[in-house]
């Protein structure tokens, strides 16, 4: 028995449950007499919702096809091998089921292993090999078929892919060594790394012709007919394909240095898959394919054994998983229809909200305000977007001219909420001003329509309080940019009923949003753990540590901007305002800034200026810097950042404690798409178990052992 054979043995027993793709083997005669052809179909047994990928058992099937073509290859029965895939996907790599699992460095390494010594015997073959992606293609689906001699691509292709970076591994069966050496270190570059951690970008098949990946492009209808005529030409010499030279020399260098620039910009070196995917690439310049798939291997090893990567398929499982299927929401059943939608307020916020619900509901909707000058700018705002999306091709005119006829705006609440389902606030943030809006709209709404509120943090029981159906009042906190921020916090108050609840999932359902159920606690939970991790950030700068040593102090966190820039991107009046809604309710461990509220008080946007001359980086403003009163404690960057990770971890552990969600796991489902936390993180409980900072300030994990992290 092969060792290939063994390790996947092995690997296999340990992966009980895997859903076993097959390799089928038929013949076809190719055109133009060019002779007898064996094609390869990876095929899992279902349809394209599940889509097929590679586990132990699978790399066995492939295997096992690969001798059958080897044995008709060397007899001299066939002139060519193919691989495709069932309708609409090609694979989608490895199984990621399987990875989670893994519990040593010796069994991480047959999976690197294995997927390599079968994937090679495809390019050992006899006769010239071809891969025909025919739909999604990503990650050791992509690899594959780089193993090919040959590989065409259909128009019609939605995702093709290495997303292996994003998740905390390395393109390891393939990826990073054969694809430079294909296409140029550059276009590798852009592929396994900048798309990746650009929330893991996927390319249409034109790019992955345009790129050379692939070296024909044939339309979706008809494509492996296509392809198979055009194999027959390539095997007859009638079509020669040519390949670019590519530039071993400076070029190279340069396009591995972009790459480091680019991981330093998204994660500021606070996940190693990126670098340890560039530093094998760097290597492959010599062009030794055994030599780089060794480097793989040993990566890939060292990454699944690692917390990154435990904590990365984590946060997927969690969007993906967690994300759709909301824990604590009612019955759906209990939902009832939205045919219209009212927004009280046309400022930038609610003309977002009217934007969002006219593109994803397309019902009517209207917009109230205090004078006819708010209500038509608000209007006018949803008209020009419209107008955008025409302009960009995504509506047609005849969708866009239904949409604008949707949307309107009125003063008179009564004329306008008369006949809504559906009516959303988002006035100024204050809770007599929303009181006063819920009475005026609960005297003209119908009874059964649920009364929303985009509060991001004042009670929304209060806000019902004075109303005679309190039981409808839900609130539904969006984060912005709302057309871009998934999170939506759907907060219960003391009396919310089980129907407007319901309602309220239903409609961010429809409005393609990740949800989650929150206790009516003060400013729910992004901007509480936010408020307060900003808070401790400007307690030391408060006390004397200079502003640069506190904001770098949480670099290694990788987070998207730093605290002070995220501050400008909030607006520091209503970080100030957060900041004392929550300074009342737990005072002891929120505190509200002097120095926030002077910067806020000279009407500052921010705490940075930036120029051109210093390549618009952020440079303390010096009429900010003569606003701050400091103390003259000066902290260390570690100092720093252990205090603010404390400090997280006890907010984290008392929000639990209280009930404001079910989970740690949607504290952290909350961070990732509602303040872009990063997914090599898992969020935030999983590093903070990784770094002991949970055990420091709580005595305890926030999170079971094998939970984001290598099973016990």
């Amino acid at each position: 028995m092969s060792t290939t054979a063994e390790l996947l043995k092995g690997a296999a027993e340990l992966f009980p449950d895997e859903v076993v793709t097959s390799a089928h083997v038929r013949h076809l005669d190719l055109p133009y007499g060019a002779g007898r052809f064996a094609l390869v179909t990876l095929d899992n047994g279902f349809d394209h919702t599940k889509p097929t990928t590679f586990g132990p058992a699978s790399l066995a099937n492939l295997s096992a096809a690969i001798d059958q073509v080897e044995k008709e290859a060397a007899a001299g029965e066939i002139v060519g091998v193919g691989i495709t895939g069932k309708p609409f996907i090609f694979a989608v790599g490895a199984d990621l089921k399987g990875v989670e699992l893994l519990k040593n460095h010796d069994d991480a390494l047959a999976i690197g292993k294995g997927g390599h010594e079968v994937f090679k015997r495809l390019a050992a073959l006899a006769v010239p090999t071809f891969a025909y992606y025919n739909g999604a293609a990503m990650g050791g689906g992509v690899e594959v078929g780089l193993h090919c001699a040959y590989r065409t691509v259909s128009k019609s292709l939605p995702a093709f892919s290495l997303p292996e970076v994003f998740l905390g591994l390395v393109p390891g069966w393939g990826g990073c060594t054969i694809l430079p050496n294909l296409i140029g270190a550059d276009k590798a570059v852009s592929v396994v790394i900048e798309n990746s951690l650009n929330q893991n970008k996927q390319l249409k098949g034109q790019q992955v012709f345009d790129l050379g990946i692939a070296d024909a492009l044939f339309e979706g209808a008809d494509f492996l007919e296509q392809s198979l005529i055009w194999t027959a030409q390539v095997l007859k010499g009638d079509i020669e394909v040519e390949r670019p030279v590519i530039d071993r020399g400076e070029a190279w260098d340069q396009a591995v240095a972009r790459g480091r620039s680019i991981a330093d910009g998204k994660v500021h070196g606070a996940a190693p898959a990126a670098y340890r995917a560039l530093d094998i690439i760097a290597a492959a310049k010599n062009g030794d394919l055994q030599q780089g798939y060794d480097a793989e291997d040993k990566a890939l090893a060292d990454l699944i054994m690692g917390g990154e990567l435990r904590a990365g398929i984590y946060a997927f499982n969690l969007v993906q998983k967690r994300g759709k299927r909301p824990a604590g929401a009612p019955d759906k059943s209990l939902a009832r229809p939205v045919t219209k939608v009212g927004v009280v307020g046309a400022g930038l916020m609610a003309s977002q909200l009217a934007l969002l619900f006219l593109r994803r509901l397309e019902v009517p909707v209207v917009l109230t305000d205090i004078d006819q000058e708010r209500v038509d700018k608000g209007v006018g705002y949803v008209h020009a977007e419209i107008d955008k999306l025409l302009g960009k091709g995504r509506v047609n005119q005849d969708k866009a001219n239904r949409l604008k006829a949707l949307v309107s705006g009125v003063l008179d609440k009564a004329e306008g909420f008369a006949d809504a389902d559906f009516i959303i606030e988002a006035v100024f943030e204050e809770i007599g001003v929303k009181q006063q809006v819920f009475a005026e709209v609960e005297a003209v709404a119908p009874a059964h329509a649920i009364l929303a509120t985009n509060t991001s943090s004042l009670s929304v029981t209060e806000m019902a309080s004075k109303l005679k159906n309190p039981e409808r009042v839900v609130g539904f906190h969006f984060f912005n940019p709302v057309a871009i921020l998934p999170l939506l916090e759907i907060v219960r108050g003391e009396q919310t009923d089980d129907a407007s609840l319901a309602t309220a999932f239903a409609v961010a359902k429809k409005l393609k949003k990740t949800a989650v159920l929150v206790k009516d606690a003060p400013a729910f939970v992004v901007n509480r753990i936010l408020t307060r991790f900003m808070g401790e950030i400007q307690n030391v700068i408060d006390e004397g540590t200079p502003v640069e040593v506190a904001e770098k102090a949480v670099e290694p966190l990788g987070l998207p901007m730093s605290p002070l820039v995220l501050l400008e991107l909030v607006g520091p009046a209503i970080g100030l305002h957060v900041s004392e809604t929550l300074n009342r309710a737990f005072p002891d461990r929120f505190t509200v800034s002097a120095n926030l509220a002077a910067v806020v008080k000279a009407g500052k946007r921010g705490f940075y200026v930036y120029s051109a001359e210093n390549g618009f980086k952020p440079e303390l403003d010096p009429e900010v810097a003569a606003l701050l009163k400091q103390g003259d404690v000066v902290l260390t960057e570690e100092q720093v950042r252990e205090r603010v990770l404390d400090a997280v971890a006890q907010e984290i552990g008392l929000m639990l404690d209280e009930g404001v969600v079910a989970e740690a796991q949607d504290v952290d489902l909350c961070l990732i798409t509602g303040a872009g936390w990063p997914f090599h993180l898992g969020g935030i409980t999983p590093y903070l178990d990784r770094e002991g900072v949970s055990e420091r300030a709580n005595g305890k994990k926030f999170l079971a052992p094998g939970v984001a992290s290598v099973p016990a």
